[in-house]
């Protein structure tokens, strides 16, 4: 497995690939099982895997945890060569952002970047988004992957590639989780104990809201509601619970592909997660 730490490096490295399908990981390192079940899709769907490793400035915002976030660089790469990547990106802040750690240019999607965790975290998704382009246009992947778990996320991706016709097929890959259902994360190492035996109360109110909603109940705005307050009486400072159709747009009765996604925090550790399931007609 080849080390690239500079633009220079991983443009020599996309030309000896030339011919062969390319699986893009893009990571903020931290790895856990989630992310290598990334890797394996890549490993598996491409003739080569490359990740890469970058802790984005642009997608944290001024009170949020970029100097605490956990970074295990050694532990990942032995991780990724595990799983069969042929190469990990792994730059710099001054790499990627020559100016200082900002960029004049960012990307935007509107609407979608802008409900939901947008509008608790203002300008994440924006940061997401730009150093996701600037990673597609660096390595030029046929795939990338990225995790079910950041639906959210996923979406504004998918559309960005989209509204840009950028010749990259986005792959989503379904969410790993704890044996207790909590969703993995590279924040949950923040949990105390009594929070982690209550972290994983999120993905059963995801789940009860489910079976309500495929039994056939119909009124979207009761049961986020109701999801809410289970989330509040467990612990979490919730900041939202909500029924979207597959595209985050609002359901109606039309709607046959939905997500149920929510987001709260549990001491130092904001949680998400989400469910997808087909209603009944």
């Amino acid at each position: 497995m080849e080390l690239l730490h500079t633009i220079r490096e991983l443009g020599d490295w996309r030309k000896q690939a030339q011919g062969e399908s390319i699986g893009l990981v893009p990571t903020m390192g931290n790895l856990h099982a989630g992310h290598r079940a990334l890797a394996a899709a890549a490993v598996r769907a491409c003739d080569l895997g490359v990740a890469s490793i970058f802790v984005n400035p642009l997608q944290f915002g001024p009170q949020e945890d970029l100097a605490s976030y956990p970074r295990t660089l050694q532990d990942d790469l032995q991780a990724l060569e595990a799983q069969g990547m042929a190469a990990v990106f792994v730059p710099g802040v001054a790499e990627m952002y020559p100016d200082g750690g900002h960029s004049l240019t960012t990307i935007h999607v509107e609407r979608l970047g802008d409900i939901l965790c947008g509008r608790q975290r203002p300008g994440h998704f924006a940061g997401v988004a730009t150093v996701v382009a600037k990673l597609f246009n660096l390595v030029r992947p046929d795939s990338a992957f990225f995790g079910e778990k950041d639906y959210q996320q996923l979406v504004v991706i998918r559309r960005m590639v989209r509204d840009l016709c950028m010749s990259v097929e986005v792959i989503g890959v379904p969410t790993v989780r704890e044996a207790d259902g909590l969703a993995l994360s590279s924040r949950n190492q923040y949990l105390s104990a009594t929070e982690r035996r209550i972290a994983p109360r999120m993905a059963a109110a995801l789940q009860a809201c489910g079976e309500r909603l495929a039994q056939g109940e119909r009124d979207f705005a009761a049961l986020e509601q109701a999801g809410l307050q289970q989330l509040q009486q467990a612990g979490f400072a919730a900041e939202y619970f909500a029924i979207r159709s597959a595209a985050l747009t609002l359901p109606d009765e039309h709607t046959r592909a939905v997500r149920v996604l929510a987001a709260g925090r549990l001491g130092r550790a904001r949680l998400i997660d989400n469910l997808g399931l087909m209603l009944p007609a």
